[in-house]
């Protein structure tokens, strides 16, 4: 989007799907970390919903790059170091991709393990793949290595909101928090 209309905070539907988001991946990351670690009786109960809320947030992170592209957002202030700029680009691209690949290697891992998913008891998601106890490693692996890297990344997206809110105080904590600057 080249010609973005000037604005200084972001539209309700884009801080709506950016907090939901937030709540459900930060959710969805301590279940599953919590489910590693257990052999629970409520585990197979959490793991159909950990499926259900995985392919919801694959849906949700589809509905928002296409909401990103197509709604106008703030600029980056002006002064930001360059440095910054590229550190906020990257790291946005990144999480972005790893909120994509982290419910896709979930399918992929239950589709090589011959599973299927059933999505809040109402349809089944296809298979990917066929199974593949090789491939089922691979994905298992791979999803364990994304949840990781998504919560160093949410770490490092939540501590420079952080320093935008309270050390630089400039405007890109708050466009993500109001619509208007509170009185």
């Amino acid at each position: 989007m080249n010609k973005r209309k000037a604005i200084k905070y972001y539209p309700a539907r884009s801080r709506l799907l950016h907090w939901s988001m937030a709540i459900l991946i930060i959710s969805m990351l301590l279940v599953g970390l919590s489910m590693v670690e257990s052999l629970a009786v409520w585990q197979p109960v959490a793991l159909d919903l950990h499926r259900s809320f995985g392919f919801l947030l694959l849906v949700m992170v589809i509905v928002r790059l296409i909401n990103k592209y197509l709604t106008p957002r703030p600029r980056l202030p002006k002064k930001l170091p360059a440095y910054q700029v590229l550190a906020a680009k990257i790291t946005h691209t990144a999480l972005y991709a790893a909120m994509l690949l982290m419910p896709l290697s979930g399918w992929l891992m239950q589709s090589a393990d011959g599973r299927t998913i059933t999505v809040f008891n109402t349809f089944n998601l296809p298979h990917l793949i066929d199974a593949n106890i090789k491939a089922y490693a691979f994905f298992r692996e791979f999803h364990g290595y994304m949840a990781w890297l998504l919560i160093i990344m949410i770490v490092m997206h939540v501590l420079a909101a952080l320093y935008h809110g309270l050390i630089r105080q400039d405007r890109v904590l708050t466009s993500m928090l109001y619509s208007k600057k509170p009185k």
